[in-house]
């Protein structure tokens, strides 16, 4: 089968034929159609100093049919369309995940390939409203944002509601789940195209971070928010803290802009804030995310989509910073 390679950060993505994974015990063997990029593939080819002389194959999006299945899985599944859950092995903690946890694509071989064997507990019918290549485009993203905003910042209607750097998956999701939610939701971007696009979709106001005033403009408008969604961190973190309303939550799950430099505590404690860190989610938590998609009819933003030999223009697209939406891989 076809499968993209990852070996190392000098070595560059290969496209080449590896052998055919079989279901065995509790797994299928799933014909992916469609998958879809995220930025912790970009972080991986970035960090990851260890040389994979076999190779690794990324993805943690992926949606198809399940072709086989081991002998603990009912036959029933054979031809099912399904998406995949990427949050693996969470552990019983449902504040926290367990020791054995990790994400589909590294280091299990992940959905960039023709075919993906998965344990029978992480498949999914695929929501009947969306298309193979949009519920591609859901599962990381999309149950990183649910968790964000359900499970940590405890969303209730009408709140005011930030979302940073709007244009990348989660932070789209996060929006969406937020305006079908009735919040009031205001976004931030480089770039002011970007910020008309988020209005369309339900964003009340944006503001372009490249201005330096517009962290005051946020505040005035809003009188402070109750929730900060943030997949960014970095040097202008502070500011979050500043325009948070009073017993507002700040939750941040990514770090684009680097690591936090600095923290008002005098505003921290003063303000009764809670900063929250979150990563992905369990398995309940992606069950609700699906149900709350198909009951609310919602779908992803897709910017483009790449045949699976055009991975690497995929990548540049996605490192630029120009998209609106998931990047989506089609493989079969």
């Amino acid at each position: 089968m076809k499968a993209i390679l990852f070996k190392s950060p000098t070595s560059p993505l290969v496209v080449e034929d590896i052998k055919k994974p079989k279901a065995t015990k509790d797994q299928v063997l799933i014909k992916l159609k469609y998958a879809a990029l995220n930025h912790r593939d970009l972080w991986i080819m970035k960090e990851q100093t260890q040389v994979l002389s076999e190779g690794i194959v990324l993805g943690s999006d992926g949606c198809g049919v399940i072709e086989d299945v081991g002998e603990d899985v009912d036959d029933l599944w054979i031809g099912s369309e399904v998406v995949i859950n990427p949050s693996l092995d969470w552990g019983e903690n449902p504040i926290v995940q367990g020791d054995k946890f990790r994400i589909l694509g590294f280091p299990d071989h992940g959905t960039f390939a023709e075919y993906i064997v998965v344990s029978k507990k992480y498949i999914f019918e695929k929501p009947e409203h969306l298309t193979s290549e949009q519920a591609a485009a859901v599962p990381l993203s999309a149950l990183t944002a649910y968790r964000a905003l359900f499970s940590k910042a405890r969303l209730r209607s009408k709140e005011r509601v930030l979302i940073t750097g709007i244009g990348g998956g989660a932070a789209l999701w996060a929006l969406q789940f937020a305006v079908a939610y009735q919040a009031k939701v205001f976004v931030t971007s480089g770039s002011d195209e970007k910020l008309a696009q988020a209005k369309s979709l339900g964003a009340l106001g944006g503001y372009n971070y490249k201005d330096p005033e517009w962290a005051a403009k946020a505040e005035k408008d809003s009188a402070g928010f109750d929730i900060i969604i943030d997949s960014a961190g970095g040097n202008d973190f502070n500011k979050l803290i500043e325009i948070a309303a009073p017993g507002g939550r700040i939750v941040n799950f990514g770090r684009t802009a680097g690591n936090i430099s600095e923290l008002s505590t005098r505003l921290l404690y003063w303000k009764q804030l809670s900063v929250l860190g979150s990563t992905m989610g369990t398995r309940d938590e992606f069950l609700s995310m699906l149900d709350f998609l198909e009951s609310r009819n919602l779908k992803p933003v897709i910017d483009k989509v790449y045949p699976l030999d055009q991975v690497k223009e995929a990548f540049q697209r996605m490192e630029t910073g120009n998209q609106f939406g998931k990047i989506v891989l089609k493989i079969s």
